[in-house]
């Protein structure tokens, strides 16, 4: 071990292009955000970059929801947070399953101590509005309605514009997963009636991974007041999380406070950009990407309607040793694609274009990769 460690270099990590499902590329800015020096996670400047994260998270999510924040963790405990806050032993949840993240939802709920009824879609299909209102017509009394918006072992988008109000309708909260969707496709959590969501840093905000940016409604909130036991998560609760956002900021953890200087600056970089902007950079691209895949011979799995920009997920052509063409990819040309996940493993690739990654030059470069390995 000794001569282990004594071999050891300063750290020096190749330079990728990161075209997988995430991390995505991190630009210069971000990376400058991290290195500031670090002040103290009760200091009153730190008070004052909470409140202007949370006013740039409202801004691109579409929200004025005033419990709208950065959970200190990975988007899969943005999931828990939302599953052990709002569901309690003996509650009805349905989820929506078609692909690993609504799988893994469905088996957060299940581990509240919820009962859960899936619909479940074929991987690469969505689930669908009226999928949602016939579970709700059998189920009965029901606490929540959850759904992947974009499913990132498929890459497919679930029409949820219209679910709200079908799942207020019979009295629920709607949920969703918007991991791989904040700040690459349109989302409007106040306007399409989500009571709660939660997303990830490392996706189409091009942050690096580590934090889950949440939001709840006032219903949501409402709910979480009157719960008859306690959360679950002592780290996840919301309630005292909500504190520690505060003005008058209550201790509960010790925040990574380079990791909240990295997403108020990628928020910025956002909003500088706008969404509409980013979201039509994120069609262009993956219109260029297609054009350029399907020219070569390669099929989409998911339907043009329901298919992601931001993250495209393609059969390969016969004869093709998959594993071994990401491995030259990355080992030759230094550019990261995805291996297909659950029933897709060694059946399709997943290319990521998200937020810095969603470039001609990214483009470009990948598909001159594939032309060269054809050869």
């Amino acid at each position: 071990m000794a001569a282990a460690i004594a071999d050891m270099k300063e750290l020096d990590p190749p330079v990728r292009l990161l075209m997988g499902p995430g991390p995505s590329d991190v630009p210069p800015r971000v990376l400058r955000a991290m290195a500031h020096p670090l002040v103290g996670h009760l200091d009153p400047t730190f008070v004052t970059i909470l409140m202007e994260i949370r006013i740039l998270l409202q801004a691109v999510m579409k929200t004025q929801n005033e419990m709208t924040l950065a959970i200190s963790a990975t988007g899969s405990a943005g999931m828990e947070t939302l599953m052990t806050n709002l569901l309690e032993p003996g509650d009805k949840a349905i989820v929506g399953v078609n692909g690993v993240f609504g799988g893994r939802m469905a088996e957060v709920a299940s581990r509240c101590g919820a009962e859960v009824i899936k619909i479940e879609s074929p991987w690469g299909e969505p689930i669908l509005p009226e999928q949602v209102q016939d579970a709700l017509k059998k189920a009965g009394k029901v606490k929540l309605v959850g759904v992947v918006h974009a499913e990132t072992s498929t890459g497919c988008r679930s029409p949820i514009e219209d679910m709200g109000s079908i799942v207020h309708d019979a009295g629920a909260l709607f949920c969703v997963d918007a991991v791989t969707s904040l700040a690459g496709i349109d989302l409007r959590v106040d306007e399409w009636g989500v009571d709660a969501l939660y997303s990830g840093t490392q996706k189409c905000l091009s942050c690096p991974p580590g934090l889950s940016p949440v939001t709840f409604s006032p219903r949501a909130m409402e709910v979480i007041k009157n719960r008859k036991h306690k959360c679950q998560s002592w780290y996840l609760d919301i309630g005292l999380i909500a504190n520690y956002w505060g003005e008058d900021r209550m201790y509960h953890h010790t925040a990574p406070i380079s990791m909240l200087y990295a997403i108020r600056e990628a928020l910025r970089l956002v909003m500088e950009e706008g969404l509409e902007a980013r979201y039509a950079r994120h069609k262009a691209m993956h219109e260029k990407l297609k054009a350029g895949l399907e020219e070569m011979g390669y099929e989409f799995i998911v339907k043009p309607q329901y298919r992601l920009p931001q993250l495209n997920t393609i059969r390969f052509k016969d004869g093709i040793d998959e594993a071994a063409w990401r491995k030259r990819l990355l080992n030759e040309y230094n550019i990261e694609i995805g291996a297909g996940l659950g029933v897709l493993k060694g059946k399709v690739w997943r290319i990521g274009l998200m937020g810095a990654s969603c470039t001609p030059n990214h483009v470009n470069t990948l598909l001159s990769a594939l032309r060269d390995l054809e050869k």
